[in-house]
């Protein structure tokens, strides 16, 4: 565990961190040459970490797994009250910050993850940003990728191959990678390429993204969306329940 304080959400163990201090804590990697492994957690990640004791201990040997999205943040509220998260963490509004300071401090990123189409958008969106090489997500040899990673002389190694397999490939490897920092990023590759959809800044201040992407791409959405977010509520409510037993 690092210096921060620490919020459990059912198997979760989260990192209370703000956006400036993910960003001190990923400078100081860099700078120290010291491997630190950055995750996330939104309600889907929760969900499915509480159906796999495995997935969530992985998770949990992360580094810093900071809170993603509305639904973390009220769940922590709900259960710790003023002691929960002081803010609405998400990876989408953290990668623009990751991308501004990367480009000051000349940080060489390796993406990995999403489709070809995505990562050739990224060096566009980003015509400033060091990328040392990318690979996508569909058709890969993991020796063949650790080698191009290791080759690239990387700061900043984005993974963004979807839950639980981007957990999985990193738990499994990362002691052959060579790359300061480690960020798995589920579909924040997409952020850095700019075709992330997250509809008007109404919707992303009332938190209302989950719903926005629902109405979108349904058939892909609305197990995880429909059937998730009850599921969610209710073993939150269960493990506030058995919490005050304790």
């Amino acid at each position: 565990m690092n210096e921060f304080d620490h919020l459990k959400i059912l198997d979760i163990i989260l990192t209370k961190i703000s956006y400036k201090d993910l960003l001190e804590q990923i400078e100081i990697s860099i700078n120290n040459f010291s491997r630190k492994i950055i995750s996330y957690a939104t309600f889907h990640t929760i969900n499915l970490a509480n159906k796999s004791k495995t997935l969530a201990n992985k998770i949990n040997s992360f580094d810093i797994v900071h809170a993603d999205g509305i639904g973390v943040y009220f769940a922590s509220k709900f259960l710790y009250g003023k002691k929960g998260f002081e803010n609405n963490i998400t990876g989408s509004d953290f990668y623009p910050l990751l991308i501004k300071k990367s480009i000051i401090n000349k940080w060489k990123f390796f993406f990995f993850g999403d489709c070809k189409e995505n990562l050739e958008k990224i060096q566009i969106k980003n015509p400033e940003l060091k990328i040392a090489g990318m690979k996508d997500g569909y058709n890969f040899d993991d020796k063949n990728v650790i080698t191009e990673i290791n080759s690239s002389d990387v700061d900043v190694l984005i993974i963004g191959l979807g839950c639980p397999l981007q957990e999985d490939w990193v738990f499994k490897n990362e002691k052959l990678i060579n790359a300061k920092v480690i960020l798995i990023v589920g579909d924040g590759i997409k952020v850095f390429a700019g075709t992330k959809n997250r509809g008007n800044r109404f919707i992303q201040k009332i938190g209302a993204e989950w719903l926005y992407r629902l109405i979108l791409n349904p058939k892909r959405m609305w197990k995880r969306y429909i059937l998730g977010i009850p599921r969610f509520v209710i073993d939150i409510i269960k493990f506030r329940t058995k919490r005050s037993f304790i």
